[in-house]
């Protein structure tokens, strides 16, 4: 319809991009996947057939009960439509890679209306695309992933340092990622938050094992690390999503940023500097809570990305490990949000600039933490021209450019001319 009548129309599956028109159409349609959320297993529950509506926990609750799970969102409220095209970093990833490293294929409408299955032998052109190149070629009505056993629970939580332990946080980080093929089985990321009231600084390790081990070797480093609080347990991997969801509520002001480098101290280092610098400047703004979430996209990660063909976000094992930061901050009133993006803008360009300064430079972003501000696409590298060349295949009159204009497009940021530079 929205093609016959050139009305615009957005695609909502969970919802949780953090900017205005990212998957609503004001004055135009919003389909929302809400209904749909069947999740049905092949006979030999290698599969899971998962339709669009189904959020992570959801998901996971249901695989449980087959002591199975899937690569997928680390977030329970997330849903699965956007994370899997936009990539969609797991627990799972230095075993398996990323989200849309591991469907098998895709149910998706066309621009012309015809649904088709893209596979690694069928449309696999619009299957490579679909893996990280985001809402830009179809409309997926059902990701089919591959399972993978998975008892009923792992070890998880978080570890909470304050300033007198960053140094070593950021070595137990650091040596992590580099090391993280001696045991595949662990994840982690570190946020840093200042407390607006009192100013204390404070990072958070979160540490994640695929099997119930509560003492895993490869984490020594970190229980070594004096903490003010400790969460880790075992418990199941919906209990862990849920656990991080508490800290992204709803119905705040909500900003993202993103940028990456190569990896070594002096760049984790330079983020823990800089972000505390940034945060500081913006205390005064009522509700403000200004987080910056550091992790390290694996070799090993790298290496399970070019299985299938490869992925669309145009990465190679000898880019790594990345360094990626994600910025994500809340705050209460319109009346602050050009101090609050300011601020974030800065932190992205002056890591930028240092990254440059030290030949650090890795151009990625990922897409499901960029700012409305930043040009996703624009940021795969070689992929750029493929695939531009597969919208074209399947969406002659871009359908998909121009009457979806929300969330990350071929050509630019969604936000042209940000005015924090």
């Amino acid at each position: 319809m929205s093609r016959l009548t050139q009305c615009p129309f957005a695609v909502r599956s969970g919802g949780h991009a953090a900017f205005t028109g990212a998957s609503s159409a004001d004055g135009g349609i919003t389909i929302t996947f809400e209904r749909m959320r069947d999740i049905t297993l092949s006979p030999d529950k290698k599969i899971a057939a998962i339709q669009p509506g189904n959020l992570w926990y959801d998901i996971y609750t249901n695989l449980q009960q087959h002591n199975l799970a899937v690569v997928g969102g680390r977030v329970s409220a997330i849903g699965i439509g956007g994370l899997t095209t936009g990539g969609g970093i797991s627990y799972f990833a230095n075993q398996y890679g990323w989200a849309c490293d591991n469907v098998a294929s895709f149910e998706v409408v066309t621009a012309s209306g015809i649904i088709v299955t893209a596979s690694p032998t069928s449309f696999s052109d619009l299957y490579w695309a679909l893996r990280g190149g985001g809402n830009n070629f179809g409309i997926v009505t059902k990701f089919n992933l591959e399972t993978f056993a998975h008892g009923p629970q792992m070890f998880g939580g978080q570890r909470r340092f304050f300033n007198t332990s960053f140094s070593a946080a950021i070595d137990a980080f650091v040596n992590l990622g580099v090391n993280a093929a001696v045991d595949p089985k662990a994840a982690q990321f570190i946020a840093i938050t200042l407390n607006a009231a009192s100013g204390t600084k404070v990072a958070i390790a979160e540490l994640e094992y695929a099997d119930p081990v509560l003492d895993a070797p490869i984490f020594g480093e970190y229980r070594a690390i004096p903490a003010f609080s400790d969460t880790t347990q075992l418990n199941t991997l919906a209990y862990f999503t849920q656990q991080l969801n508490n800290s992204n509520p709803k119905g705040y002001r909500e900003t993202f940023w993103t940028a990456s480098s190569k990896l070594d101290r002096q760049m984790v280092q330079f983020v823990f500097d800089v972000s505390f610098e940034e945060f500081a400047k913006i205390r005064d703004v009522q509700g403000i809570v200004p987080a910056n979430t550091l992790q390290v996209i694996t070799v090993p990660q790298l290496e399970q990305m070019q299985k299938k063909g490869g992925n669309a976000l145009g990465l190679s094992p000898a880019d790594g490990p990345i360094f990626l930061i994600n910025l994500s901050t809340r705050w209460d009133l319109v009346a602050d949000d050009a101090r609050v993006m300011q601020a974030n803008a800065n932190v992205i360009r002056r890591f930028q600039e240092e990254a440059k300064r030290r030949n650090m430079v890795n151009d990625y972003l990922y897409m499901n933490y960029a700012s409305q501000y930043q040009d996703v696409i624009g940021s795969y590298g070689g992929s750029v021209g493929r695939l531009k060349s597969v919208a074209q295949k399947y969406d002659p009159t871009a359908v998909y450019q121009r009457l979806q204009p929300g969330y990350f497009k071929l050509n630019g940021a969604p936000v042209e001319n940000s005015p924090y530079v």
